[in-house]
């Protein structure tokens, strides 16, 4: 929850107030279904609101276990311990950290707007409007076209959860069993418990029978 909630104020554009920032107050509003409690809330905002004038944002690159693509954002008011504490985590899991560019080019970079639902019946008027596919309940399109994407969501009455920019891998390295998706996952849970972290992008499908899985 409080990772949704800085996600949400990172992609309002570092608005840290509810009412101005729509994203925040549903990330905030989920927080409180789930009991988190109100302090631990406003002392996460706060401490949000304290760091932002030092906070410096980072892109890491690398290939995690089993040659998996990764790329990790990052927001930090401390670069060196940031970039100690992932390639700590790297090599725990036989990893290597790279240098800048050297998985970029395996992603697309395009936007992705998340929904609560996709009716069948505004699939057309999307398509129409910009979407160039749809996974599950996100909506993808063009880098440039996700907050034009968001806004046609909200005119057809349809809420939005989270929207961006997202790295997509071109040819995702295919796990050969549920070990190996555990595995992965064990890695890229460790990267995002780190409070700098803010983002993950792993380029990796798990085919289970006829159903590919997205990652």
């Amino acid at each position: 929850m409080a990772k949704n909630i800085l996600t949400a104020i990172r992609a309002g554009g570092n608005n840290t107030s509810p009412d101005a920032n729509y994203l925040l107050k549903a990330a905030i509003d989920r927080a409180k279904e789930v009991n988190m409690p109100k302090e631990n809330i406003e002392r996460l905002i706060t401490r949000f609101e304290e760091r932002k004038a030092n906070l410096v944002t980072m892109t890491l690159e690398g290939f995690g276990p089993l040659g998996v693509p990764l790329i990790i954002g990052a927001e930090t008011d401390n670069k060196n311990r940031i970039l100690s504490e992932i390639k700590l985590i790297f090599r725990n899991h036989q990893g290597t950290l790279g240098e800048g560019n050297s998985v970029a080019f395996l992603f697309d970079r395009v936007g992705e707007v998340e929904l609560e639902t996709i009716p069948e019946d505004k699939e057309l008027l999307l398509i129409d409007a910009g979407a160039e596919d749809f996974e599950e309940n996100r909506v993808i399109t063009k880098a440039e076209d996700a907050g034009r994407m968001k806004e046609k969501a909200i005119e057809l009455g349809l809420k939005v959860v989270n929207f961006g920019v997202v790295m997509k891998a071109k040819n995702p390295v295919m796990l050969k069993s549920e070990e190996e998706v555990v595995k992965m996952m064990d890695f890229i849970s460790e990267l995002e418990e780190n409070e700098d972290v803010i983002e993950v992008f792993a380029g990796f499908d798990f085919k289970e029978g006829e159903n590919v899985k997205k990652i």
